[in-house]
């Protein structure tokens, strides 16, 4: 595995260019004189740009698809303010060519440090069954690193690598504040659900190179993908209450609040609404920094656009 040569955010229009990146979108297209050409977005953690690839484009085409990452060849030029790429060469590179952290934005946090931070919370856990649990969830090296490396969601919250140990994390330790405050919460239930509410996005979705939903991930859905996987943890686990489990599984169903939201159920008890709180108000604060950091170039306005998700504008301050 080599170092990625060259990253968007240092080409300037009129450079040269001889490196890799992750092909985000294709598309074969036909100017007006009926000549074919590609269409590209490339990727890499820094940023996008439009791609062209004007000669030889039905050959092109055929060397390389969405969601590969490719060495290329060209020159970068300003077409109608926004810099472009006019691609001359391309080969895709081999899975040993590249590390996929050079291609999707990655949490700005360590990793490491979050999850050992994490983990310290379940030791800090009273109920030895749920202690357990996580363990046998993150014992596993490769449980552990697929949750290092998981987005937290495609297009709303924690949308890098890392993305959703750093929810997670940060869930846990609201939760962990809630319930000092209310002392009528069951601590260990709640770090439990906090910990392993979006585990089944390890499976939802795949981010070797772009971000995406797994076949599973579309057809299943990361609740249900959830409950499985701790339902399997805990039929390894002999005399585990099924009362706990359930309560457990009740919390992982319900966290997305609403039916309209996804929610197979709506929280029925008083950690599975916290839980339910605490991860909205932790993805929606997380959404909105990135939607205001994405309109920072604007200094326009104080505004950012109208978004959809939020259905409104957004403040950004001075």
């Amino acid at each position: 595995m080599k170092n990625k040569e060259t990253y968007l955010k240092d080409i300037r229009s009129g450079d040269k260019i001889a490196s890799s990146f992750l092909v985000a979108e294709k598309s074969l297209a036909h100017s007006q004189k009926g000549l074919p050409y590609l269409n590209v977005r490339l990727k890499d953690k820094t940023g996008e740009v439009d791609g062209k690839v004007w000669d030889n484009a039905h050959a092109l085409d055929a060397v390389f698809k969405k969601g590969d990452i490719i060495f290329i060849e060209g020159r970068t030029q300003t077409f109608r303010n926004s810099l472009q790429v006019s691609i001359l060469t391309a080969r895709t590179l081999t899975a040993e060519e590249f590390n996929p952290s050079d291609y999707l934005p990655v949490s700005n946090l360590d990793v490491d440090a979050m999850f050992n931070e994490m983990m310290a919370y379940v030791e800090t856990m009273d109920s030895a069954w749920l202690k357990t649990l996580l363990h046998a969830f993150f014992s596993n090296a490769e449980t552990a690193d697929r949750f290092k490396r998981a987005p937290a969601a495609k297009g709303f919250h924690h949308i890098y690598l890392g993305g959703l140990l750093e929810h997670t994390l940060s869930v846990v330790k609201l939760l962990d504040q809630a319930a000092a405050h209310y002392p009528k919460l069951n601590r260990d239930l709640l770090l439990a659900g906090g910990v392993l509410h979006d585990i089944g996005k390890i499976d939802e979705f795949s981010y070797d190179s772009i971000i995406e939903y797994s076949d599973e991930g579309r057809m299943i859905g990361h609740l249900v993908m959830g409950v499985e996987m701790i339902d399997k943890k805990i039929s390894g686990i002999d005399g585990f209450p099924p009362r706990l489990a359930l309560e457990l599984r009740h919390i992982i169903l319900s966290h997305h609040g609403e039916f309209e939201f996804g929610s197979p159920k709506r929280p029925k008890t008083k950690e599975a609404l916290v839980v339910h709180f605490m991860d909205d108000l932790d993805a929606k604060l997380n959404a909105f920094d990135l939607i205001v950091e994405a309109d920072a170039a604007n200094t326009d306005s104080e505004w950012t656009p109208y978004n959809r998700f939020f259905e409104r504008y957004l403040f950004k301050g001075k």
